[in-house]
């Protein structure tokens, strides 16, 4: 067994579209090569700076990570005996390539949304104030939308008088009214509703 500590830059495109490593950044590599039959299994840890955006304040993220490596490099003539389907990386004039084998154990142990902390509180959806800066108590007093078609309605109601009040009478033919305030109808008057023009003949 071999034991090699070194360090490398990063290649481009490191990573994902929201978190990975600057290119150029150096990854620490602390590796073990071993022997075995069907060629030489690559096993150790890489440890390197991450770089993105957080998922709910969009701040920056800066931190460093530490993902495990283990890989079969195959001897050239032993490569020929697996099945194509499977894939399988080689030994070339006994260099191995390890950037491939790097990039699939740094992507599986990548978060899909990164945050800045486990308990970021994200950003205000009102005005977009990060919620750690302006604290708990921040809101904002906008009356909410789905009651804004109602807030017109009493507008349009008519005044019927006061509370407990009767409404007028619409009164008799004639033009007369009944209520207490009216007039007694006379009986004697020819002109009058309660008169003889007034029953009809």
């Amino acid at each position: 067994m071999k034991r090699v500590q070194t360090a490398v830059p990063a290649p481009a495109d490191l990573g994902t579209e929201v978190i990975g490593v600057p290119a150029g950044a150096s990854i620490d590599l602390d590796l073990r090569l071993e022997a075995v039959m069907e060629g030489v299994l690559v096993s150790g840890t890489a440890t390197l700076p991450l770089t993105g955006e957080c998922a709910r304040c969009l701040d920056e993220i800066h931190k460093t990570d530490t993902v495990e490596l283990r890989e079969l490099y195959f001897y050239p003539d032993r490569a020929d005996e697996i099945d194509d389907d499977e894939e399988t990386r080689s030994l070339v004039e006994d260099h191995l390539d390890l950037e491939p084998a790097l990039r699939d154990a740094l992507v599986l142990s990548l978060p899909l949304s990164p945050l800045c902390a486990p308990d970021c509180a994200g950003l205000c959806v009102s005005c977009g104030a990060r919620l750690a800066d302006v604290g708990p108590e921040h809101s904002h007093d906008a009356p909410d939308p789905r009651w804004a078609a109602l807030a017109g309605l009493g507008s349009g109601a008519t005044d019927t008088g006061a509370p407990g009040e009767a409404a007028p009478d619409a009164g008799l033919p004639g033009g007369g009214a009944t209520g207490a305030g009216a007039a007694p109808l006379d009986p004697t008057d020819p002109t009058g509703p309660a008169g003889p023009a007034g029953r009809g003949s």
